[in-house]
């Protein structure tokens, strides 16, 4: 118990590390390019932006995906690679379809890989809302700036 414990919190960890460097990244970029996303016209430029993001939350959480996948798979939870990622990914979007189940010693991996998820989806999704709201109100304080 305590092995899948440590694992798990381990495997948590990375990816949240991997969430938050990520963020790092996008959000470096996104500054660089603020002169232009705050010249008008705006709503374009949002909805670049908007997509920008879903692109970043799906590259995100599928490496924290393959993340738990390699490593089920390293630990022989499961004999192929495809078994090991459908597990992770139907684990960390909390589907839990019961189609695939982990073995008695190391079936507390799932529920820290759902939860791991959760974590995940509740951080990028208040990551994107509120980069898009400070984008939004530098946008209006430009426009209000130039009438």
């Amino acid at each position: 118990m305590f092995v899948q414990i440590a694992l798990g919190s381990v495997l948590l960890m990375a990816s949240i590390l991997i969430a938050g460097v990520s963020f790092w990244l996008m959000e470096a970029r996104i500054a660089r390019m603020r002169p232009w996303l705050t010249r008008a016209p705006h709503r374009p430029k949002l909805i670049l932006v908007l997509c920008g993001a879903a692109l970043w939350i799906l590259a995100q959480m599928t490496a924290a995906v393959w993340l738990w996948a390699f490593a089920m798979l390293a630990l022989d939870i499961f004999e192929t690679l495809e078994l090991s990622v459908y597990f992770a990914l139907v684990a960390f979007t909390t589907l839990g379809f019961g189609d695939v189940l982990l073995p008695v010693e190391w079936r507390l991996l799932g529920g820290m890989a759902a939860l791991n998820g959760l974590l995940n989806i509740g951080l990028v999704t208040a990551a994107m809302v509120e980069m898009l709201r400070q984008l939004r109100l530098q946008q209006i304080a430009m426009q209000d700036a130039d009438t």
